[in-house]
């Protein structure tokens, strides 16, 4: 995203300070019949990691990053839940989703040490990147941006295991820990292209070191015990009204959105294929799934009506025009207001999207054709294993 607003200085100046966060009811049919055929749950307990678009709960409006500081407030939440739950949306999550389709219940944020934890933790956390914090202490870009990156999320995971009695990898615990558990690890990356716009940090530079440490991050679930993992692609960022609003009218793809975003968030991804076609060299006991967010986001903007929406590229909540998204007057303010409708929109506050929108990105994941084994394989395999 780096090149997107390479000519305009005051648009470099907030995308510095204000950062791009990122941050399915009943079992599905057909997950529903192998379930029943194995008379058991595929899987115990889900982990997840990744940023605000898997966040259930991990950050509050007091410590969220700038720009999004009020995911305590209504109208988020008012979909499902009813109330605020701390995630970036009017309602559930793609992970929310994931969690019911497999018979689980929502995923309790780590942060929550009350909470039950039988079924898995969700350690994501919104602004979270992939390059380590200290990075952007360095480059002097670390304004009011989120401290935690995956690293955090790892150590997390390390202090939960030990909580859990999960010391020698082959203790009870540990086989406890690893062996019926899902590990869904959300699309990440996105903040640290964001976190560096406008400085003489390159994309190609973010993009190396994004990857080197995530693929690191993957090394160490594995070399640990995951042998189940699906991990998420980037999206479609440049359509999302926060990019649509700041990036020059002639900057748009096929499909009418930023497409020197859509361009850099595909690059990406195609050297995340990479390491993870590495990975599964390496590691031939775990299978590991590519869910291909990008494709699925771009799927829906082809064809909205198809999926129920009538708005593609305005916010549901927020305010101005043409995107219904202003920088500095974003969802949560009391002064901003939720359109009525948020099931016709694929956006809800102008950089996250809606629960009906992650509903159907949930739905092409886990019994649609945009995983790489298909999720199907991943749980056929799961329930073969005695």
């Amino acid at each position: 995203m780096a090149t997107l607003f390479s000519t305009h200085s005051s648009s470099q100046n907030i995308l510095i300070t204000f950062t791009i966060i990122f941050l399915a009811s009943s079992l599905l049919p057909s997950y529903s019949a192998i379930a029943e055929t194995d008379q058991r749950r595929p899987f115990k307990k889900i982990y997840a990691f990744g940023d605000s678009f898997t966040d259930t709960g991990n950050t509050e409006s007091l410590s969220g990053p700038n720009g999004f500081v009020r995911v305590s407030n209504p109208p988020y939440g008012t979909t499902f839940f009813h109330h605020p739950t701390n995630r970036y949306s009017d309602g559930r999550l793609v992970i929310d989703f994931v969690a019911q389709s497999l018979s689980l219940p929502f995923l309790p944020p780590y942060r929550n040490s009350k909470a039950n934890r039988t079924h898995g933790v969700n350690f994501a956390v919104a602004g979270s990147t992939a390059i380590n914090h200290a990075f952007f202490v360095k480059n002097n870009l670390s304004l009011d941006i989120t401290p935690e990156s995956i690293q955090t999320q790892m150590m997390w995971f390390d202090k939960y295991l030990e909580s859990e009695g999960c010391k020698d990898p082959e203790s009870d615990q540990c086989k406890e820990a690893f062996d019926d558990a899902l590990f869904w690890v959300g699309e990440i990356g996105v903040n640290d292209y964001a976190y560096t716009l406008g400085s003489t940090v390159s994309g190609d530079t973010i993009r190396k070191l994004a990857i080197n440490t995530f693929t690191e991050f993957l090394q160490g679930l594995l070399k640990k015990g995951a042998k189940y993992v699906v991990v998420e692609a980037l999206p479609t960022t440049g359509c999302l009204p926060l990019a649509m609003t700041l990036a020059p009218s002639d900057d748009r793809d096929d499909i009418g959105c930023v497409k020197s975003v859509n361009k850099q968030s595909n690059t990406h991804n195609l050297v995340l294929q990479s390491k993870l076609s590495d990975l599964r060299q390496q590691f031939p006991q775990a299978i590991i799934v590519y869910a291909d967010y990008w494709n699925a986001y771009r799927t829906v903007m082809q064809s909205p009506e198809k999926y129920g929406f009538k708005e593609s590229l305005k916010a549901c909540c927020g305010t101005g025009e043409p995107y219904n998204f202003e920088v500095f007057n974003t969802c949560g303010n009391p002064s901003v207001t939720a359109c009525s409708n948020p099931a016709q929109y694929i956006n809800w506050d102008g950089v996250h999207l809606t629960e009906a929108m992650y509903k159907v990105v949930a739905d092409m994941f886990i019994d649609g054709n945009l995983c790489n084994p298909p999720f199907k394989t991943l749980l056929e395999r799961k329930l073969r294993q005695p």
